[in-house]
């Protein structure tokens, strides 16, 4: 699998999301990642660059490294149980390609949610989402 392949694929899904098309003209031309946060029910799915932030990047980089995926947008999340960070990604699985897609259209998507606060509880699951303002927040 090639990275400019799996970028390709990156960028049908932020079609579908919906993102801004700033965020993936920058995305095409460079592999800028954006993030999306809910600052409050008034401020949401506000984009911000990940470069301004070098944990981001760094949890960005590390994972992209260990399961050979590309990562073309992340959602920053505050909860109780710690500070997420959701990253979604096109995988080195062709074969999968197809239903990530169509989970999308349906407002889902299976996610790598970093925790800051308790790295312990990181872990690939499904999460829900909803395009909001030329970002993304995330429902569930």
């Amino acid at each position: 699998m090639t990275k400019e392949k799996q970028k390709q694929e990156a960028i049908k899904r932020m079609n579908i999301l919906k993102l801004h098309p700033d965020t993936i003209e920058v995305f095409k031309t460079g592999d800028v990642v954006f993030y999306s946060e809910s600052l409050s029910r008034d401020f949401q799915g506000i984009l911000y660059w990940v470069s301004n932030k070098e944990d981001f990047v760094k949890v960005i980089k590390d994972f992209e490294t260990k399961y050979e995926a590309l990562v073309y947008h992340a959602i920053l999340g505050h909860y109780d149980f710690g500070t997420c960070l959701s990253l979604l990604y096109v995988s080195n699985n062709k074969s999968e390609w197809t239903t990530d897609r169509n989970d999308l259209k349906e407002n889902i998507t299976y996610a790598y949610v970093h925790n800051f606060d308790v790295p312990d509880f990181s872990e690939f699951g499904i999460i829900g989402l909803r395009p909001v303002n030329g970002g993304i927040v995330r429902i569930a």
